[in-house]
């Protein structure tokens, strides 16, 4: 039973590389206001925030980098390989977290709510969710992934799943259990079956559907939010709009894509002329693809275009949108003034949070944009 009044929480969980990002995703493509509780436990010790000082304390100055902020991998390799440590770590993050989580989803105007976390099934966590769902993945597959898109040595992985329950006894109590080892559009199937089951009363959605709600007018530029079901249209918008040169993408590219972030359209009547794709974690929304068609003035496509993806991210309640863009889309300056935009670099964003989620970007080469959507920030310096 949720501690959430009106709100159906989902508990998402599985062990680390199996896939728990891409399903909290999916599910937020269905309706779902999705939490990152271990990305909250970053934030809960960085420079300033409630759990610094006690982290710092407790394991010591050599902990920080030369920026003064607590070094993670360090911290990581001191925990993981000392269980003692570990619980010494999480007595300090978890009560933070959970009341970052309180805040959240009180203030979300969301019904359904998920939360992933590793730690979930260990931790009172388990008995404020209405649902259990564990994600899987067969473990040399696990394994080849971690190394392959994390850089993670053998023994540090071995490290990490010693400090976790298995598999098993994750899922023995779950409500749902998802098999992530195929491709993103069996993933897809199969949280959409699942969420259709739970919530049966919700528009069903297929893969073969459309996107609808925009006017027939042929003038008119109007967006709307994509979702996997438009993979397709998505594809063949990209592969209109993008550079010479650039390979093109299919549908099952553009449905892997969305495992990670979202995407708006813009069309003129009933024409795709344009989109944005963007990502939100750890309450930053970061724009990182912005297509527009020669055949619509860039003045009048791109304030629709950001002016819909900062309504999704404030409803989503992040506190900052930075939007990383080609030297063409910079040079619209006064343009990016009248929305609200600064011109900066990480350094100068000065919230850690921001800036880490900035800099994983700058060596694309792009020029960055930022804008402060809300004031009051959860587990915010003190």
């Amino acid at each position: 039973m949720s501690k959430w009044a009106g709100k159906h929480v989902i508990g998402l969980t599985g062990n680390i590389g199996t896939g728990k990002s891409v399903v909290r995703k999916m599910l937020e493509h269905l309706g779902a206001y999705g939490i990152d509780a271990d990305v909250l436990s970053h934030r809960a010790i960085s420079k300033g925030a409630p759990g610094y000082d006690q982290v710092v304390e407790m394991f010591g100055r050599w902990i920080l980098n030369n920026d003064g902020e607590i070094d993670r991998a360090k911290l990581a390799q001191l925990v993981f390989s000392n269980p003692d440590a570990l619980i010494i770590l999480e007595t300090i993050v978890h009560p933070l977290v959970n009341q970052a989580l309180d805040m959240l989803i009180k203030r979300s105007t969301q019904n359904v709510i998920v939360i992933e976390a590793i730690k979930l099934i260990e931790t009172p966590l388990n008995e404020w969710c209405n649902d259990i769902w564990v994600t899987y993945l067969p473990e040399e597959t696990q394994i080849s992934r971690l190394m392959k898109k994390r850089g993670m040595s053998l023994d540090e992985i071995q490290r990490r799943l010693e400090a976790q329950s298995t598999h098993d006894e994750k899922s023995k109590d779950a409500d749902v259990v998802i098999y992530n080892d195929g491709e993103y559009e069996e993933t897809w199937k199969q949280v959409v079956t699942a969420w259709n089951a739970m919530f049966p009363s919700a528009e069903p959605e297929q893969l073969e559907s459309t996107i609808t709600g925009f006017s027939d007018s042929v003038d008119e530029l109007k967006t709307a939010r994509g979702k996997p079901s438009n993979a397709q249209e998505i594809a063949e918008l990209i592969n209109m709009i993008h550079a010479e040169g650039e390979e093109d993408v299919n549908k099952a590219d553009v449905l892997e894509a969305f495992g990670e972030k979202a995407f708006i359209l813009l069309k003129k009547g009933k024409i795709p002329v344009g989109l944005i794709g963007w990502q939100i974690e750890n309450l930053v929304a970061r724009t990182t693809d912005i297509l527009i068609d020669n055949s619509v003035y860039v003045d009048e496509a791109l304030p629709k275009l950001v002016s819909e993806m900062e309504k999704s991210s404030i409803d989503l309640q992040c506190e900052a949108s930075l939007i990383f863009v080609s030297d063409e889309i910079a040079s619209y300056a006064s343009l990016w003034d009248l929305l609200g935009y600064k011109q900066k670099t990480p350094k100068q964003l000065g919230v850690t949070a921001w800036q880490e989620a900035a800099q994983e970007h700058m060596d694309t080469g792009c020029i960055l944009y930022f804008k402060q959507l809300r004031q009051d920030r959860v587990l915010r310096p003190i």
